[in-house]
């Protein structure tokens, strides 16, 4: 699959004709929205889990030399915690382009912290057949990567430490994200 999927993510019609559309942000989407919603509201999907699996070549790395950035990989029993915002279809347009670079919108139902209800919505994940994915690596080659990496949207180590700390400001503790930011920590103190 080629680098850039926002052609392939304009083909998804599931969600023709609704007015609006739930969206599941797990990674940058945390801490940063950079489009307008309706809703915003902590939620989680279950049978995934968030890795640092997948390369940045337009973000927090270049072609050249790729960051390390978020996407989900199925496990069975696993709860992946993050945030769902509301959104008209017509954003899909800025975030086909933002998640571009190996990301595809697929549907998924999302639970909301709130009240434990379920909505069908959509989510970006990057599958490992896309031509940016990186793959499983120990965590701490995979902080040393994301320390030594930068690209046009900032330093490969802000992506993480945001992550990381939006995460515990929502009370949740994901293990793989928290393990990078301790090696993380370790290397800045080398």
């Amino acid at each position: 699959m080629t680098h850039d999927t926002s052609a392939i993510n304009k083909t998804m019609d599931m969600f023709d004709g609704h007015h609006s559309v739930w969206l599941f942000g797990y990674g940058s989407l945390i801490y940063k929205a950079d489009f307008p919603f309706i809703d915003r509201r902590p939620a989680s999907i279950t049978g995934w889990t968030r890795r640092f699996w997948q390369g940045s070549h337009d973000h927090r790395g270049t072609p050249e030399s790729p960051g390390r950035v978020a996407t989900l990989i199925p496990e069975e029993g696993a709860v992946c915690h993050g945030v769902a915002y509301l959104v008209t279809p017509e954003e899909f347009a800025h975030l086909d382009h933002r998640e571009k670079n190996g990301y595809l919108r697929l549907a998924i139902d999302i639970r909301f912290d709130n009240d434990g209800s379920v909505e069908e919505g959509l989510v970006y994940i990057a599958t490992a057949d896309n031509a940016a994915y990186l793959g499983d690596a120990p965590v701490e080659e995979i902080a040393r990567h994301i320390a030594a990496a930068s690209g046009p949207s900032g330093p490969n180590i802000e992506y993480l430490l945001r992550l990381a700390e939006s995460l515990r400001d929502m009370g949740h503790h994901d293990e793989h994200v928290h393990a990078i930011e301790e090696h993380l920590a370790a290397l800045n103190k080398a």
